[in-house]
């Protein structure tokens, strides 16, 4: 069970994971043994999933961000599946949700330039088993964007 403290020092990893547990300790006031006992329970139980370092998008080139619509020929248990595995292979795609609605999955997918997606789309995402239908939304402008999950009460 997650508490009002853990709650704290999640919110304090999400806004930067290299602080130290001396640092978070003086921050919710706190030593840093219980610090470092909850953090590490915190990963044993799977709520800590990874640390990870964000990459600035801009300063790699402004790389291309696309929204893919994706609808599947048939919805069934087998066509999920197998599309779920061959899309866990494209590194190009950074998140693939299943959804409700009028299609099936929601892709967000980062490339160098619209050359290199027009190579992903044609060679690697409309190949993949089942799909019947891909609708690309370009991303204009990126208004918001975080990774930070709300642990508040």
């Amino acid at each position: 069970m997650v508490d009002r403290i853990d709650r704290q020092i999640l919110a304090l990893l999400q806004e930067d994971a290299q602080l130290t547990i001396q640092e978070i300790g003086k921050r919710i006031n706190l030593s840093k043994t219980p610090v470092h006992e909850r953090i590490k329970r915190m990963e044993r139980d799977g709520i800590i999933e990874k640390h990870v370092t964000l990459l600035n998008k801009k300063k790699l080139g402004n790389l291309l961000v696309v929204f893919c619509q994706v609808t599947l020929a048939k919805q069934t248990r087998d066509s999920f599946f197998e599309f779920d595995r061959a899309i866990a292979q494209l590194p190009e795609v950074m998140e693939c949700n299943r959804v409700s609605g009028t299609f099936d999955y929601l892709l967000k997918v980062v490339v160098r330039d619209m050359e290199n997606y027009n190579a992903f789309y044609q060679e690697r995402l409309s190949v993949l088993p089942g799909i019947l239908h891909i609708s690309s939304f370009f991303v204009m402008a990126e208004v918001k964007n975080t990774t930070v999950i709300p642990v508040e009460e």
